[in-house]
C-alpha cells in the first residue's frame, strides 16, 4: 500500500496557471478595447505612489510581444510550482510577488516597470536553486530543465536594453534565491511503498504468502510464522473439486 505523493496532477496545478495568464490577457484586452493604458500603475520607485504597481503591475503589459514572451514562461513555471511544491506554493508565490516589488521599487530608475517577468525571475530562481539545495533526484531535475529553457535570461538581469526592466528582473532572482533559502529544509519527497519500508517483512505480508520458496503461486497460503503453532486447519472438496482450507484457532488454556 502507498500512500499519496506530493506530487500529483491536481486541478489547481493547471487551474491556477490558467487563472493568472487569464487574468494578464484580459487586463490587456481592456486596454486595448477602450483605448487606456494602465502603466501609471506600474512600480514607479521612489515614489509613494509607486508602491501600488507591486500588486498591479505583473498584470500590466506594453505590447503584445511583451505580453506574449511572459505569459508562456508565466504558465510554464508557475504550473512546475504548483506540481513541485504544491504544499509552499502560495507563500512562495504571494511572498515572492511583494519581495520583488519590494525590491524593483527600491533599486529602480524612475520609470514605470511594468509586467511579470519579476514573477517569472523569481520562479525560474526558486525552482532553479530549490532543486540544487533539495538534492533529490526529481527537483534536480526539474532545476536543470529550467536552466535549459530559460537560462538564456541571466543575461537581461543587466543593463543590456534601456527598455527592458533588469531591476525588476533582477528583484525576481534574489526574491528566488532567498525563498530557495528560507524554505531549503522543506522538501517534499514521494512516500515509499510498504515493501520498501525498513521494517517490512515479507513472511507477515498476505499477498507474499502465496508464494512458495520456489516462487511458485499457491492458491492457500500457509499461514505465517507467528501463528503457525497456535492454528489448526482442515480441507474440504466440493462436488466441483475446489479444495477449501479453513484455519482454526486454537482456544488458550485459562489458567
Amino acid at each position: 500500500m502507498k500512500k499519496s505523493s506530493p506530487f500529483e496532477f491536481t486541478t489547481g496545478v493547471l487551474g491556477y496557471p490558467i487563472l493568472f495568464v487569464l487574468l494578464i490577457w484580459i487586463v490587456f484586452w481592456f486596454e486595448i478595447r477602450f483605448g487606456v493604458s494602465l502603466n501609471e500603475f506600474g512600480v514607479r520607485p521612489g515614489e509613494v505612489k509607486g508602491l501600488r504597481g507591486i500588486l498591479f503591475s505583473p498584470f500590466i503589459h506594453g505590447d503584445l510581444k511583451h505580453l506574449f514572451n511572459n505569459t508562456i514562461p508565466l504558465f510554464v513555471l508557475s504550473m512546475s510550482l504548483f506540481y513541485f511544491y504544491r504544499k509552499i506554493s502560495w507563500k512562495v508565490l504571494l511572498i515572492g510577488l511583494l519581495l520583488t516589488g519590494i525590491l524593483t521599487w527600491s533599486i529602480g530608475r524612475p520609470a514605470n516597470h511594468i509586467g511579470a517577468s519579476g514573477i517569472i525571475y523569481m520562479l525560474a530562481a526558486f525552482l532553479f536553486f530549490k532543486g540544487i539545495f533539495s538534492k533529490y533526484y526529481r527537483l534536480v531535475a526539474l532545476s536543470l530543465i529550467v536552466v535549459f529553457l530559460y537560462g538564456g535570461m541571466l543575461w537581461y538581469v543587466t543593463p543590456i536594453d534601456p527598455e527592458i526592466s533588469w531591476e525588476g528582473h533582477l528583484s525576481g532572482l534574489v526574491s528566488g534565491l532567498v525563498l530557495s533559502l528560507i524554505y531549503k529544509t522543506n522538501i517534499a519527497k514521494s512516500p515509499k511503498y510498504e515493501w520498501e519500508q525498513p521494517e517490512y517483512n515479507a513472511e507477515d505480508d498476505l499477498f507474499m504468502q502465496h508464494f512458495d520458496e520456489n516462487g511458485n503461486f499457491v492458491e492457500s497460503p500457509q499461514p505465517p510464522k507467528a501463528e503457525e503453532d497456535s492454528l489448526s486447519y482442515e480441507n474440504q472438496e466440493d462436488d466441483s473439486g475446489v479444495t477449501y482450507r479453513y484455519f482454526y484457532k486454537k482456544s488458550e488454556e485459562k489458567e
